[in-house]
C-alpha cells in the first residue's frame, strides 16, 4: 500500500505506476493504451457533467477523481514510452491558461474585449503556430455530433460566415426538411437528415442558446414525462406498453397538464 501520508497527487501516480509495473501490476492495467481508455475518459467527463446536472457535490468529489486517474493513466502510458510525463502535463497547461491570460499573469493591458473574444482570439493565435491552415483546425473529431456542429459553426461565424438574422436558418430549416421528405435512397435520407440537424443546430444557435444544452434538456423533459405516464398507468391499474397509441397521447397530455418539468 502506498503511504496515505504522501501528498494525495504523488500517491495517485504512485499508484498507478505500481499498477503498471511490468512485474507485480494488474493485467487488465497493463493491457491498456491511449486508444483502449479513450472511451472511458469520455465516460467519466460525462459522469462530471451528470453529477453536476443533478447537483449531486458527493458524486461531484467522486467524478472528479475518477476523471482525474484518467489524465494521470494516459500520463503514465506516454512516460512509460518516453514522450512525457504528468509533471509535463500539468507544466503545459499552466503555461497555456498564463498565455490565454496575459492581462491577469503579464502586462498586457485590459483592452475591454470579452472573455470570449478574447479567449478566440488568443486560440486562434496558438493554432496558426501550430501551423492551423483553416479556421476548422483543431475542431475535434471526437466531440459530440451536436457540439461538434455549433463549434464549425461558431468558427465560421467569426470568419463573417453566418446568417445576419434569424429568418435565414430558419428558411433553411424548412428547406432541408423538404428536402429529407423527398429522399429517395437510404444515403440520401442520411445526407438530408444530417444536413436538417446541421440546420437546426444554426437556428437555434440564431436564439443564442446552447443546443447541447437545449437538447440535453429536452432528453431530461421527456424522460421525466415518461415515467410520469408509466407511473400514471400503473396507478390506474394498468402497464403502458399494454395501452394504444390513443391511450398513451392522453397520459401524455395528462403528465403535461400536471407539470413535473422541473426537477425536484
Amino acid at each position: 500500500m502506498i503511504e496515505p501520508t504522501v501528498p494525495p497527487i504523488d500517491r495517485l501516480l504512485a499508484i498507478m505506476a505500481r499498477l503498471r509495473d511490468p512485474q507485480s501490476g494488474c493485467e487488465w492495467d497493463l493491457a491498456q493504451s491511449f486508444a483502449t481508455i479513450a472511451p472511458y475518459t469520455i465516460e467519466e467527463a460525462y459522469e462530471v457533467a451528470d453529477a453536476i446536472e443533478r447537483n449531486d457535490l458527493p458524486a461531484l468529489k467522486e467524478e472528479l477523481g475518477d476523471l482525474l486517474l484518467q489524465v494521470v493513466f494516459h500520463a503514465r502510458i506516454a512516460e512509460e514510452a518516453g514522450h512525457f510525463d504528468f509533471h509535463a502535463v500539468a507544466e503545459t497547461i499552466s503555461a497555456k491558461m498564463e498565455a490565454r491570460h496575459p492581462h491577469i499573469f503579464g502586462d498586457q493591458a485590459d483592452e475591454g474585449q470579452s472573455r470570449e473574444e478574447r479567449w478566440e482570439s488568443l486560440k486562434a493565435e496558438e493554432r496558426e503556430a501550430k501551423g492551423a491552415t483553416s479556421a476548422m483546425d483543431g475542431v475535434a473529431q471526437a466531440l459530440p455530433a451536436l457540439l461538434r456542429a455549433e463549434k464549425l459553426q461558431k468558427r465560421a461565424a467569426r470568419q463573417g460566415f453566418d446568417w445576419p438574422d434569424r429568418e435565414g436558418p430558419a428558411d433553411k430549416l424548412r428547406e432541408e426538411m423538404a428536402e429529407l421528405a423527398a429522399a429517395g435512397t437510404e444515403n440520401e435520407q442520411l445526407e438530408e437528415a444530417g444536413d436538417l440537424l446541421f440546420a437546426a443546430v444554426n437556428l437555434v444557435r440564431a436564439y443564442g442558446v446552447a443546443p447541447e444544452d437545449a437538447l440535453r434538456a429536452a432528453n431530461t423533459k421527456f424522460e421525466r414525462r415518461y415515467r410520469g405516464m408509466e407511473a400514471l398507468a400503473s396507478q390506474r391499474g394498468t402497464a403502458f406498453s399494454s395501452l394504444n397509441l390513443d391511450q398513451q397521447e392522453a397520459l401524455w397530455r395528462d403528465v403535461k397538464a400536471s407539470k413535473p418539468d422541473k426537477a425536484p
